[in-house]
């Protein structure tokens, strides 16, 4: 019974309060959670802190802000309109709370990782080797390509030029680090320097992750002396190494509320700021993510995300790995009932209703018997309760089962009620899977959606096969992915195999030829937008590993080679997810930026409708599974040129084409000689023709350059030979 009571304490913490104190209800459920341990540690004896226990949180503050922040103790981190960001005392919330002209004080969990483990990760697509050769004249040379994520190694070769000439980590933020004396910042350090990078040589957490390195290499990486070259190769990078759930060993009891997603939005800010002390365009990657939700932990991080973008500041996050298991019911009013079989590997599971009206919760649980022992939950009685908060336990054939309901008007739409449901198998038993067990909404007049946030909507076999089978795979899409102005990615998978470093052949097969990876997220949003926006390679991508990383995990079996630099291993390591397609997108967009460093959010997803492969041509774009389709870089690098509507320009690059800049002369030559007669034609970006030569088989093509001013030109190239024809583009 003890254990029980702390239970329901516990998930109590983590649920809405509508009931007796409304100062409640402006806090967000990690910010009541906040305060309520806050209060309950009050009231304990127990060794003064050097310093209060914080929270980072948005708060939205009508008028009076500085006074009201300043007379709670609060440090202001960073302003948005009406919406700040700061540190509150814990001690603080409902105080802060009670002020009439603080209508909102929001916090959501910290993210989770987008590739689909952190300690033995797979992977494998060419870092567009082979695929989309890079333009002539656009690396990224100019915009800042920021990533923020976890396990950086900054001693990466990687992040050099290619000869090693440069260092091309400019600035770096370790939320982690323990360097804080004299620090401004909320959490951790930054280093400005690179001796101070290179000194510091990892995030707090590389030697435990390596998330970040590949990530980074991924958008930026120089490729050293290999082929996995990242997109923007020549871009500045800036990171912020933030806090995810697999870093908690690194962290005080007393610090976990420092770390929230406004932690992670002053993370994006700060990236945005450096590339503006610098006057440069900027795009952030967000490999990470978090379950969207119905009570609101995003309203105020949209809205914060909304005003941190604009012209030159894009950011782009992935999609999340939940697209291959259902997450989502809908049953219509008119209907009945609509249910689903739920498992779990734990003894708990937990999901939210959403509903126009009043219905039933109908749980089955089938204890070795053909009919189901059935227990049936009113949501009209959940408002009779206390704080709107249903708390009960019943015995189901033989085993106890903890139940906890919560209701409350839904954050997009009030006329809506969200109903939260706990259950717990008091026995421990493995939720849904020891014995089968299905929920079902029943209620003729309600139109009700069931959205999973632990568990898995189950289809059975055998003898219940055919029953309770009407999950949907929709709905799946992370938060910030999930925001109207931020950029979400998918993923798409070609290679299907890698060969590693033991000359092992290990099988990764998430779709060919460019097709959705099963695990993508796919859409709608909560609030019913499409997502994701754009797709881009994610299987089997490889990129650089931490050497840190390689030292306490030497056996990974996705190294695909391994060298020493500087006294160190590093490796060069294959992985899946959309944390992997979601770099190649923000580098991409770096590309664009070089071209018109003013795009917007809007911008670039019109040049998605514009220029995106689309792997179904059957179906309409955007949409829920493709958003507007696969990017295809060079073909949005000629819509930003504008220069896509000439047509004798192809919109495809040659494959085999090697061009080169010497002495005023352009030459175009060929690894493997054309077996066709091929012609070579240099057009302006407004359309003229400018010069052209013609060359037979086993010829070079020579243009000279000299008198033409300095500028971007496309060099097109025509023959029979599918292979040859093709354009370029260049800069002189």
């Amino acid at each position: 019974m003890r254990k029980l009571i702390l239970f329901l304490f516990a998930l109590a913490w983590m649920l809405p309060s509508f009931g007796q104190q409304p100062q409640y209800r402006k806090m967000s459920p990690l910010v009541r959670r906040a305060a309520t341990m806050q209060t309950g540690q009050g009231r304990m004896a127990k060794a003064p802190q050097k310093e209060p226990a914080m929270l980072c949180a948005f708060v939205r503050i009508l008028e009076n802000a500085d006074a009201t922040l300043q007379a709670h103790g609060c440090r202001k981190l960073a302003e948005f309109g009406n919406i700040y960001i700061a540190n509150i005392p814990l001690s603080q919330l409902p105080h802060l709370s009670q002020c009439t002209n603080v209508t909102r004080i929001e916090a959501g969990e910290p993210c989770t990782l987008t590739n689909d483990t952190s300690a033995i990760v797979v992977n494998a697509l060419p870092a567009y080797e082979g695929l989309a050769p890079l333009p002539q004249a656009f690396t990224g040379k100019g915009v800042v390509v920021g990533v923020e994520d976890i396990g950086f190694d900054l001693t990466h070769p990687t992040f050099y030029s290619r000869d090693l000439s440069e260092y091309r980590v400019k600035r770096f933020w370790d939320q982690l680090s323990v360097d804080t004396i004299g620090s401004a910042l909320p959490v951790g350090a930054e280093y400005i320097t690179q001796e101070e990078i290179l000194g510091y040589q990892r995030s707090r957490d590389g030697s435990k992750q390596t998330h970040g390195t590949h990530t980074a290499g991924t958008a930026a990486g120089s490729g050293y002396d290999s082929p996995y070259r990242g997109i923007a190769f020549e871009s500045d990078l800036c990171l912020v190494s933030n806090y995810v759930g697999n870093d908690r060993e690194f962290l005080r009891d007393e610090d976990v509320y420092k770390y929230t997603s406004a932690t992670d939005a002053l993370g994006f800010k700060y990236i945005f700021d450096y590339a503006d002390s610098r006057g440069l365009p900027c795009v952030v990657s967000f490999s990470e993510g978090a379950h969207q939700d119905l009570y609101g932990d995003d309203v105020l991080l949209y809205e914060v995300l909304s005003q941190m973008v604009g012209p030159g500041h894009i950011i782009v996050a992935s999609a999340g790995n939940e697209g291959h298991v259902k997450t989502y019911l809908h049953k219509e009013k008119g209907v009945e009932a609509r249910g689903t079989f739920i498992g779990y590997s734990k003894n708990a599971v937990y999901f939210t209703f959403r509903s126009d009206q009043h219905f039933d919760v109908r749980m089955n649980v089938f204890n070795n018997a053909d009919a189901p022992d059935v227990v049936t939950k009113h949501t009209a009685d959940i408002y009779l309760c206390a704080d709107s908060l249903l708390v009960d336990t019943v015995d189901v054939a033989g085993e106890p089962y903890a139940f906890m309901m919560a209701a409350y008007p839904t954050c997009y739409d009030e006329t809506k009620m969200a109903v939260e449901v706990y259950v717990k198998c008091l026995t421990g038993n493995r939720f849904g899977y020891d014995v089968p067990i299905a929920f079902e909404m029943v209620g003729e007049d309600a139109d009700v959606e069931l959205f999973s946030s632990t568990g898995t909507f189950i289809d059975r076999e055998g003898q219940y096969a055919g029953m309770f089978c009407d999950g949907e795979n929709t709905h799946s899409v992370y938060t910030p992915g999930s925001a109207p102005d931020v950029i979400c990615v998918g993923a798409t998978g070609y290679r299907t195999r890698v060969l590693n470093i033991k000359g092992q052949w290990r099988v990764e097969d998430h779709g060919e030829n460019g097709e959705r990876s099963d695990y993508s997220g796919v859409g709608p949003t909560f609030y019913g937008a499409v997502k994701p926006d754009v797709m881009a390679p994610g299987t089997n991508v490889i990129s650089a590993y931490s050497s840190f990383y390689i030292s306490h995990y030497p056996n990974l079996v996705m190294d695909v080679q391994r060298f020493d630099f500087n006294g160190r291993t590093y490796a060069w390591h294959s992985d899946f997810g959309t944390s992997m397609s979601t770099p190649i997108v923000a580098a991409g967009i770096a590309i664009w930026l070089q071209a018109k460093p003013d795009l917007t959010p809007d911008d670039v997803k019109a040049i998605f409708s514009r220029t995106c492969k689309r792997y179904d041509p059957a179906l309409e774009y955007p949409n829920n599974w493709y958003g507007h389709g696969e990017i295809d870089i060079y073909r949005g690098l000629l819509d930003v040129l504008g220069v896509s509507g000439i047509r004798e320009i192809s919109q495809e690059q040659s494959r085999h084409a090697q061009l080169s800049l010497a002495d005023g002369v352009l030459s175009v030559s060929f690894a493997d000689s054309p077996r066709q007669p091929f012609r070579v034609t240099l057009f302006s970006t407004d359309g003229r023709k400018l010069k052209s030569c013609s060359c037979g088989v086993g010829e070079t093509a020579r243009i000279t350059t000299a008198g033409l001013p300095k500028g971007v030109y496309i060099v097109q190239i025509d023959s029979r030979e599918e292979l040859v024809k093709g354009s370029s583009v260049i800069r002189l």
